[in-house]
């Protein structure tokens, strides 16, 4: 009798954290981004909500893109697509709580699911899209892109051909 209720008393300690219904479906982890663009060897560069360079490459290709950022929080894509004689393109891919991780939890996992193995796993997580199609513009790339600098960090060479604007 005293193996039998060791037994018990383990499955009654397991059985909370199995059950996260996002986790126990298998959607933690990385997730796969298709990329295409019209044409296609376009530049892609993917950047994070930070900023920092994911993946830098060509079109057509599939990214796997972290979902969790941390305890409750999602990650943020910036996904740049470029070639020359285009205009760019840009898509922002981010992440949202999954269906199975909300209806799923209802039904199976609770507040465990909910508050606890989801989120820690991130496969509360799930991409806002699963692909960027993107049809490049053919002629001149548009530079409307105003920056202001400091007249000190203007070289030289280009000071000359600056032109003053009158307020």
């Amino acid at each position: 009798m005293n193996g039998r209720c060791m037994r018990i008393f383990a499955c009654l300690l397991i059985l909370p954290v199995l059950m996260s219904c996002a986790t126990i479906i298998g959607k933690g982890g990385p997730e796969a981004l298709n990329i295409r663009s019209t044409p296609d060897q376009a530049t892609i560069t993917i950047t994070d909500e930070g900023g920092k360079k994911i993946f830098e490459g060509k079109t057509p290709t599939v990214v796997s893109l972290e979902k969790k950022k941390g305890y409750f929080s999602g990650k943020k894509y910036t996904v740049k697509i470029s070639k020359d004689g285009f205009a760019d393109h840009s898509a922002v891919v981010d992440t949202t709580p999954g269906g199975w991780y909300i209806a799923g939890n209802l039904v199976f996992g609770f507040v465990i699911g909910w508050f606890v193995v989801d989120p820690l796993t991130g496969a509360m997580w799930t991409l806002s899209t699963n692909e960027v199609n993107a049809n490049l513009e053919a002629g001149k790339k548009a530079d409307n892109d105003l920056k202001i600098v400091l007249l000190e960090d203007v070289p030289l060479s280009l000071r000359d051909k600056m032109v003053k604007v009158s307020q």
